[in-house]
C-alpha cells in the first residue's frame, strides 16, 4: 500500500514555537506531525451501490452529490468492500445486504478509485455475511473434499484479484476473511470452542494468500489483513496471532472491529494495540467502527445501537458524541509506538433507511437459516442523516488533529525516574521515596507515570507552558487509581480564570480517560496531577496531552 502511517519528529517552524517552560526547566519542542495522507481514516461501503440503488439521495452543506465523492472530498481516502462468493440462490433471487458480488464490488471500486481512496478487499469466503458466528461454506464448495477446498479457495483469490487488475483497481490491501477468531469455511478451518489445532486454518488462509500473491505482476504489491472482533481482548489476540505465527501464515496487518459497547473500554483497546504491534511487529488498523448519533430509529425496525449500548459506550447518543468518540479513537491510534497505528475505517457510513435496503432479503434469510432481519439496524450508526445529508462528524476525516504541547507525555524519555524530563515535581518532605517515579507497563509506549509510597504522603507533577495564544485547550490523561486517597485529581490552574479539577476514577485494571476543557487567556498554563494520599495509595498516568481544540 502507497500509503504508510507514520510519525515524524518535527522542529516547528519559528513563527509557529510556543515558549515553553516546564517546571523551571527548558522543554524540548519535538512533536509527531501528522500527515493525513498516511493515515487511514476509511469508510466501508457494501452498502452503498443498494441504497443508491433503491433511492437513497446523500447531500452535504445543501448540495447533492456522489456518495462516494463526498466523503473523499470530506477527507475519507480508503474504502472497504466486502466480497461474497456467490450471493443468490440457485434460482438467481439476491440475498440482500448489499449483495455484494465481484461485479458490484469492482464498480464500487471503480468508483472509490476515482474519488482518489485506496481500497480494501475483504474476502468473507462465503456467500454472505461472514462473523465469528457464521462461517458458511459457499454454496459451490460445500461437496469438496479438504484438499479440493484448499486448491478451490487458492484459486478462487487468485481469479479475483486477476480480474480485479484487468479492472483497473487492484486492491491496495486484502482481507483474508471477515472476523475470524473461530476459523473460515466451517467446518474445515474451525477453531475454538474446544478445536485447539490450527493446522487447516493456517492451510486455508495460506492458499488465500497465495492465490492472492500468484495474481501480482512483478513490482505489484498488496498488504494482508487478518481481522477479528473483540478489539479489547487482549488474550484472544495473544492466543490467535501467536498460533497463526507458529503456523507460519504470512500477513502484514492486524485488524480490528472495535465498537466500544460490545469489545471493551477504549483503554483495553489501547492496551491490546500496544501489546500486540510490539509483540507481532506488524502495524494495527481498526477495520469496523462505529457510533450512534441519534437513539431514534429510521426505519422504525430496530437497532443495534440504543439505550444500554450509549450507557455501556460512554458517549452521548448525537452528533457531538459520534464526533468525539471518532476524534479519540484516531488519537488512540495514532498513539500506537513506533508508527504502527494505521489508522480506521468507519463501517457502512451510507446506510441509509431507505425502502428495501436491509440485512438481508427473505430469500437470504432463508436460504442461509442466519436470521437475517428484513430492516436495517444501522441507520442511527452512519455518517449522514436519514435524508442523506452529511453530518458534521464526516467531517473528522479530513482533519488535521491538533498539536499536543506536552513534553515527554507518555513519560518515555528517562527510564526508571523520579524526574522524569519536562516535568516538575512537587512531594514535601521527601521528594525521591517513591512518592513519584515511572514504571512500566503502560498504556503506550513501555513507561508509565507512577504515585506510589509505603507511607501516607502528598505529591504532585506538574507542567507549566507560556506563551499560549488565547482559546480552548484540552487537557487529556490516561489514569488507573486503586483508590483511597484523600483526594486525587488532574489540574489545570494559571489561565485567566480559577483553577479546573477534574477527579481520577477509581479503576484498578481498567484505563480511564480523564478530561479538562480550560479556557486560556492569560496566555499561560499550569497542568498537573495531585494526589493526598494514605500508605500504600497509588495512581498510575500515561499519555498526557494539552491541546488547543478552539
Amino acid at each position: 500500500m502507497t500509503h504508510r502511517a507514520r510519525w515524524r519528529a518535527t522542529a516547528l517552524a519559528a513563527t509557529a514555537v510556543t515558549a515553553l517552560i516546564v517546571g523551571g526547566l527548558p522543554a524540548t519542542t519535538a512533536i509527531a506531525a501528522f500527515d493525513p495522507d498516511d493515515f487511514v481514516m476509511g469508510g466501508d461501503l457494501g452498502m452503498i451501490d443498494e441504497v443508491e440503488t433503491l433511492g437513497g439521495q446523500f447531500s452535504r452543506a445543501g448540495v447533492t452529490g456522489d456518495p462516494i465523492d463526498i466523503m473523499a472530498d470530506a477527507g475519507m481516502n480508503l474504502a472497504r468492500l466486502r466480497l461474497w462468493v456467490d450471493p443468490y440462490t440457485v434460482s438467481g433471487e439476491p440475498y440482500g445486504g448489499g449483495t455484494n458480488d465481484l461485479a458490484t464490488t469492482i464498480a464500487t471500486a471503480q468508483r472509490a478509485r476515482a474519488a482518489g481512496m485506496d481500497i480494501l478487499l475483504d474476502f468473507h469466503l462465503s456467500d454472505w455475511w461472514a462473523d465469528p458466528g457464521t462461517q458458511t461454506l459457499p454454496k459451490a464448495w460445500r461437496t469438496l473434499s479438504y484438499p479440493q477446498l484448499v486448491a478451490t479457495v487458492g484459486d478462487y483469490t487468485n481469479g479475483v484479484i486477476t480480474q480485479m487488475r484487468a479492472a483497473g483497481v487492484l486492491p491496495d490491501m486484502v482481507q483474508m476473511g471477515n472476523e475470524i477468531p473461530s476459523g473460515i469455511l466451517w467446518d474445515h478451518g474451525r477453531v475454538g470452542n474446544g478445536v485447539s489445532d490450527f493446522s487447516q486454518l493456517a492451510e486455508l488462509l495460506s492458499a488465500g494468500i497465495d492465490g492472492v500473491d500468484a495474481a501480482l505482476a512483478p513490482g505489484e504489491d498488496i498488504e494482508i489483513v487478518l481481522h477479528l472482533d473483540h478489539g479489547g481482548d487482549n488474550a484472544l489476540y495473544r492466543w490467535w496471532f501467536d498460533e497463526i505465527t507458529d503456523h507460519g501464515v504470512p500477513f502484514d496487518v492486524i485488524g480490528l472491529s472495535y465498537y466500544p459497547f460490545w469489545h471493551g473500554t477504549m483503554g483495553e483497546l489501547a492496551v491490546n494495540l500496544n501489546d500486540i504491534s510490539a509483540r507481532y511487529g506488524k502495524d494495527v488498523l481498526i477495520v469496523e467502527t462505529a457510533y450512534g448519533w441519534t437513539l431514534g430509529d429510521g426505519d422504525g425496525l430496530g437497532n443495534s445501537f440504543y439505550t444500554a449500548e450509549e450507557a455501556t459506550g460512554g458517549y452521548p447518543a448525537s452528533v457531538a458524541g459520534q464526533t468525539a468518540y471518532l476524534r479519540d479513537l484516531r488519537d488512540i491510534v495514532r498513539a500506537v509506538p513506533n508508527g504502527h497505528g494505521r489508522g480506521l475505517i468507519w463501517w457502512e457510513p451510507g446506510w441509509l433507511p431507505v425502502p428495501g435496503a436491509n440485512w438481508g432479503t427473505e430469500a437470504g434469510k432463508l436460504d442461509n437459516d442466519d436470521g437475517g432481519v428484513l430492516s436495517n439496524p444501522w441507520d442511527n450508526q452512519t455518517l449522514f442523516d436519514w435524508t442523506g445529508a452529511a453530518l458534521p462528524t464526516l467531517d473528522v476525516f479530513g482533519e488535521t488533529p491538533p498539536i499536543d504541547l506536552v513534553v515527554n507525555g507518555g513519560f518515555e524519555q528517562d527510564g526508571y525516574t523520579n524526574t522524569p524530563s519536562g516535568w516538575g515535581v512537587w512531594s514535601p518532605g521527601d521528594a525521591h521515596a517513591n512518592a513519584v517515579f515511572t514504571q512500566d507497563p503502560a498504556i503506550v509506549g513501555s513507561l508509565k507515570l507512577s504515585f506510589w509510597k509505603s507511607t501516607a504522603y502528598t505529591a504532585s507533577v506538574y507542567q507549566t507552558f507560556s506563551g499560549l495564544p488565547s482559546g480552548t485547550y484540552r487537557v487529556s490523561a490516561w489514569t488507573l487509581n486503586g483508590g483511597g486517597q484523600n483526594s486525587a485529581y488532574l489540574y489545570a490552574k494559571n489561565a485567566g480564570g480559577a483553577e479546573q479539577q477534574a477527579g481520577i476514577p477509581v479503576s484498578t485494571h481498567d484505563w480511564k480517560r480523564v478530561a479538562l476543557d480550560v479556557t486560556v487567556t492569560s496566555g499561560a498554563l499550569e497542568i498537573g496531577f495531585y494526589t493526598d494520599a494514605q500508605a500504600g495509595n497509588w495512581i498510575n498516568v500515561d499519555d498526557v496531552r494539552v491541546q488547543r481544540i478552539g
